[in-house]
């Protein structure tokens, strides 16, 4: 079964950066690698031409003959949010009807 996954990155072009977010469909184990990633990347319409940094993910692009980086945040930080257990919370409030 394919699940989710929330990818951030920041596009570079010279002093300008930009952050962005798109999903990312992976089997329920897996974990994204360097390759889902410009897959991913290629996938929102950026023509990756190397991975720079694979450690840290960071991506060279072309578009219109400008070059570029794109960094995907793997450190960015997760919502705290527990849909779960909001939807349990909400079934014990009381309505005022």
């Amino acid at each position: 079964m394919k699940k989710e996954h929330i990818v951030h990155f920041k596009v570079i072009h010279g002093k300008e950066a930009k952050e962005f977010r798109g999903l990312l469909f992976l089997e329920e184990d897996q974990e994204p690698n360097a390759e889902d990633y410009a897959h991913f990347l290629k996938e929102y319409g950026h023509e990756i031409t190397g991975l720079i940094d694979p450690q840290n993910f960071i991506y060279e692009a072309m578009r219109d003959g400008e070059t570029y980086k794109i960094d995907v945040l793997e450190n960015h930080e997760k919502s705290s949010r527990d849909p779960e257990a909001e939807h349990l919370a909400k079934s014990f409030m009381k309505h005022d009807y």
